[in-house]
């Protein structure tokens, strides 16, 4: 049937005119609901409801320093072969929310509400998009951070600077907490983005939420369901995550690769804002290795939303394949 330019008019008048869904009561005992939209997706770990929120993301142009130990035509034939424009780099953000049944729980918290007005909403999303996914803040219980950088901790605060998870315990890796609150550490940093990580950090968690930051080991249940890994690299203390329930588990690795069709395809190749990108290229290889072998589904930061998937050996690489959409749970 042919598609006319009048049929597709009625049908965006009919979106534009149709209600926005509305926000539903967040529950830690039940899901907020079973359908999925725009900026959120939901899939179940066993028992467990997982939400992935997105938090929008961050599109500028590629620099030779993004990846100073590849050549820009090389990282050009990547992003060519991954249908992507050549020349700009695209990073999403994607915190995720675990309904465990008894615990709310935020892992990760974007990029936060100033990023919202600075970037004009391309990234920041996360406060709003949570909300439309039916959570209310004040229900949360626990938010884990993977590590302290600004996509992951920013949105801890509001525009205001007061707590946005009002009632949450913050949970940290212990290492990396020990790393960012080293006021000697903090007078070696080098210029530029270095010092301005530790002034952001100590700017997030000794205005409001030092007393309620609890830091945590590797290798332990830190909620219910999930245990924290040493991935360290990208910085001192980073940590992903085995979220499991019954016989079902997905790795969570947070930044073990960054935009997967550069760093998963290419494990060798070298961030510019990995901290020792000698240590996070082994646990690149590591932890790939080691999901590959185990065929666990994997959960990335900043892959491309929602960000689920499985990863598969390629060459001298790997190459992250989607898990398939579901439109209910």
């Amino acid at each position: 049937m042919e598609l006319t330019r009048r049929h597709a008019l009625a049908g965006a008048a009919g979106i534009a005119a149709a209600p926005l869904l509305p926000a539903l009561p967040a529950n830690a005992a039940s899901p907020a609901a079973d359908k999925q939209a725009p900026s959120f997706y939901r899939y179940k770990v066993g028992d467990i409801m997982v939400s992935v929120v997105s938090d929008g993301k961050n599109v500028f142009k590629l620099e030779d320093a993004f990846i100073p130990n590849a050549k820009r035509d090389d990282v050009n034939a990547a992003l060519d072969k991954a249908f992507m424009p050549r020349d700009m780099v695209t990073i999403w953000f994607a915190p995720l929310v675990l309904n465990t049944g008894g615990k709310l729980v935020v892992i990760d918290t974007g990029n936060g509400a100033l990023a919202k007005a600075s970037t004009k909403g391309a990234n920041g999303l996360f406060a709003d998009n949570f909300v439309a996914a039916g959570f209310d803040p004040k229900n949360v219980d626990m938010v884990v951070i993977s590590h302290f950088h600004g996509d992951h901790v920013n949105g801890l605060l509001t525009a205001e600077g007061t707590p946005a998870f009002p009632n949450a315990e913050i949970l940290v890796p212990a290492t990396e907490w020990k790393f960012w609150m080293d006021d000697g550490e903090m007078s070696r940093a080098p210029a530029g983005r270095m010092q301005g990580l530790f002034k952001n950090n100590r700017n997030i968690f000794e205005a409001a939420l030092k007393k309620k930051v609890t830091p945590y080991e590797w290798g332990k249940e830190i909620a219910p369901g999930l245990t924290s890994v040493e991935t360290v690299g990208h910085t001192p203390g980073h940590t992903s995550y085995v979220l499991a329930s019954g016989s079902e588990k997905v790795f969570i690795q947070s930044d073990v690769t960054n935009n997967p069709h550069l760093f998963a395809t290419n494990p060798g190749w070298h961030a510019f804002f990995d901290q020792d990108a000698d240590v996070a290229e082994k646990t690149r290889r590591r932890v790939y290795d080691m999901i590959v072998a185990e065929r666990l589904q994997v959960q990335g930061f900043h892959y491309p939303f929602p960000g689920l998937g499985n990863v598969v050996k390629d060459g001298s690489g790997y190459r992250v394949v989607p898990a398939p959409w579901n439109p209910v749970i």
